[in-house]
């Protein structure tokens, strides 16, 4: 691991505006964090069943990056598990539930007529249920999933990824050092998915497959209006984060071309909060 020095420098370098999170899975309940309220998960064959408790699905139904928002915003960790999952895609993408409810295939796409109204981010239930097959999130490796600041990671704790909350001018020093470090012209992955999938699913996906790809996301206009103006994510594997962080002094972080690109970002920042 690296030490909080260097960390802080490289932030300054980047001309971050906030810590980034680490995500990691654990058994231990996190003191202190946010957490979203308690519901039943659906087992399988409830939904064919017709056992699913929509009614208490529904009043304890949240964003999960809303849950990370607070936590950002309280500088505490947020956390989630098989019974606080905030809602059903949370639960999907973070590994808590083994399939997604057929329901939600209809939801994503363009509903059902009289029932339901659909998001409409794809043309079909099919492309819903395709995609779910696609992302195939990992399964939780322990009870909990938790996001938290890198500087409150204690002796024992490791990130599996690290994720950065920024605009554009230091999403673009980020993305264009994950190339520098790895010599990947494609290190940097966008697909399609909601913001906790861009965050979660898909970087372990790509790991799993021996593809340690940062993602970038923020792209899923139901989390937008839990993220500050012009704001992305990018998700990044610790391995890749931990190249980035050794290689930053000998990329374009120390040229000319970057110091003015930071004066742009920080006429940016004074420009949002005389706005906000």
């Amino acid at each position: 691991m690296w030490s909080q020095e260097d960390l802080q420098e490289f932030l300054t370098s980047l001309g971050a505006t906030e810590e980034p999170f680490g995500v990691f899975y654990t058994e231990v309940e996190p003191q202190g964090g946010v957490t979203p309220k308690a519901a039943p998960l659906p087992a399988p064959g409830d939904e064919e069943a017709g056992n699913v408790d929509w009614d208490a699905l529904l009043s304890a139904h949240y964003c999960v990056v809303g849950v990370i928002w607070r936590a950002r915003r309280k500088k505490v960790p947020a956390y989630f598990d098989k019974t606080r999952f905030a809602c059903l895609g949370g639960a999907f993408y973070l590994g808590f539930l083994e399939e997604m409810l057929d329901s939600t295939a209809y939801y994503v796409a363009k509903g059902i007529p009289g029932v339901m109204e659909g998001e409409r981010y794809l043309d079909s239930p099919e492309s819903s249920r395709r995609f779910f097959k696609t992302v195939a999130p990992r399964l939780a490796t322990a009870e909990f999933c938790v996001f938290k600041p890198l500087s409150q990671f204690t002796d024992g704790q490791t990130p599996e990824l690290v994720v950065f909350f920024e605009r554009p001018e230091t999403m673009a020093g980020l993305t264009q050092l994950a190339v520098f470090v790895t010599k990947d012209f494609e290190a940097v992955k966008t697909p399609f998915g909601s913001g906790c999938s861009s965050m979660v699913s898909w970087p372990l996906k790509y790991m799993t497959e021996g593809l340690p790809k940062a993602v970038l996301g923020g792209w899923d206009l139901s989390e937008r209006k839990y993220l500050k103006h012009d704001e992305l994510t990018l998700s990044i594997p610790l391995s890749l984060f931990e190249e980035m962080l050794k290689g930053w002094k000998e990329s374009f972080l120390i040229t000319k071309t970057w110091a003015a690109m930071k004066k742009r970002k920080e006429r940016s920042d004074q420009a949002w909060a005389n706005n906000s």
